[in-house]
């Protein structure tokens, strides 16, 4: 008796823990911290990673991430059912429904709303109701949770792909400033056009924000194009609005700059921590970046390639943009490194080492070479 007693509480357990899971995951808007998936995303993403590691190029890489996230949703489905079967089949078989044997196939018949075994007691019949709901609730409630993850996938993407053609593939902030300087082929500079864009992304980074630590699987889900990332997008914009502000001091609507940073580097931080990443809430100035004045420079030679307005010297402009790229550097190059984004440049290190891939420009149309970067006839 002392012995069913302890696994009708255990059972019961099982059934609260696994609902509340449920529950915090799918239903409470905000964050809720839960073991079961926890466990089958480690498992989930140590399966993938295995197989991932063992691949000849980015690209099949990718291909095979891509594919982990949606596992994921399966997996933890499947691992609360089983949760949720094991509960209820120790609570039943603590009752007295016979060995725990027949215990377990009772409530598989309920769970599943088969009903291909009718329970023998009361106790039986009391908690079959019980184990249906269950399972039957947690199949709908994951089926209505995917339309909201994949609107909140397709909002995410949108400006993703606009990005991909004015700051190439993958995405990097001076190629950014550069193409719409150059007017996209036309000759005609876009520059003042730079604070609109700004202004969509700080709008962006706060629907990212909250969709990203509400529904974390979202993190992993990858953008449809190979070489396209929703980190490494999120950096080349606000590497080019750092820019933007360090070499235009004078520029036109620096707010909507600033305003785009701050959004920027909130939203990675808040992204970063939601998944356990030790991201401070106010970075450190005298911890400095990763990036190389180096890297500066020769971003500012691709910049001057297209006649690109420089208002300061290079010393005093690479000390403002450090003072910006602080705030974001840590969280993005932790996010970019965990989601195994693609290796654009300025994105920081992967696991495996792999050679950072500079913006793919197109081919001219009369000479079908590859174009200097500095727009032959209009394909820049």
């Amino acid at each position: 008796m002392v012995g069913r007693v302890v696994v009708g509480i255990l059972g019961a357990f099982i059934i609260l823990a696994t609902a509340w899971s449920v529950l915090g995951t799918l239903i409470v808007p905000r964050r809720i911290r839960s073991r079961i998936p926890r466990t089958v995303f480690l498992v989930n993403r140590t399966v993938f990673r295995f197989f991932a590691d063992r691949t000849s190029s980015y690209e099949h890489r990718d291909r095979l991430l891509a594919i982990q996230a949606p596992v994921q949703l399966i997996g933890q489905v499947v691992a609360w059912l089983a949760l949720y079967q094991l509960g209820f089949g120790l609570l039943m078989w603590s009752f007295g429904n016979g060995d725990l044997g027949s215990a377990m196939e009772q409530t598989g018949s309920a769970l599943c709303t088969l009903g291909f075994l009718v329970p023998h007691t009361s106790s039986g019949a009391a908690l079959d109701p019980l184990a249906a709901l269950a399972g039957l609730g947690t199949v709908a409630l994951q089926i209505g949770y995917l339309p909201t993850l994949y609107a909140a996938f397709n909002r995410r993407e949108g400006l993703i792909t606009m990005l991909d053609s004015r700051a190439g593939v993958p995405s990097w902030g001076p190629e950014l400033l550069a193409r719409t300087h150059y007017g996209m082929g036309s000759g005609v500079s876009a520059v003042a056009q730079l604070p609109e864009l700004f202004e969509s992304w700080e709008q962006w980074s706060a629907d990212v924000s909250e969709s990203h630590t509400t529904y974390v699987p979202l993190i992993w889900f990858r953008s449809p194009r190979p070489l396209s990332s929703w980190v490494t997008a999120q950096l080349a914009i606000l590497d080019a609005a750092a820019l933007y502000l360090a070499l235009l001091p004078d520029g036109s609507d620096l707010i909507q700059a600033r305003l785009c940073l701050r959004g920027g580097f909130t939203c990675l931080g808040n992204v970063a921590r939601a998944i356990g990443i030790p991201i401070p809430f106010d970075a450190d100035p005298s911890n400095g970046i990763s990036l190389s004045y180096d890297d500066f420079v020769e971003a500012i030679e691709r910049l001057r390639l297209v006649n690109y307005p420089i208002e300061r010297p290079l010393e005093d402009a690479w000390t403002d943009f450090l003072g910006w790229r602080v705030n974001y550097e840590a969280a993005a190059y932790a996010l970019a490194l965990t989601i195994d984004a693609p290796p654009a440049l300025w994105s920081g290190p992967r696991r495996l080492e792999i050679e950072q891939i500079p913006p793919l420009r197109p081919r001219t149309a009369v000479t079908n070479k590859p174009s200097t970067g500095a727009g032959d006839n209009g394909n820049s």
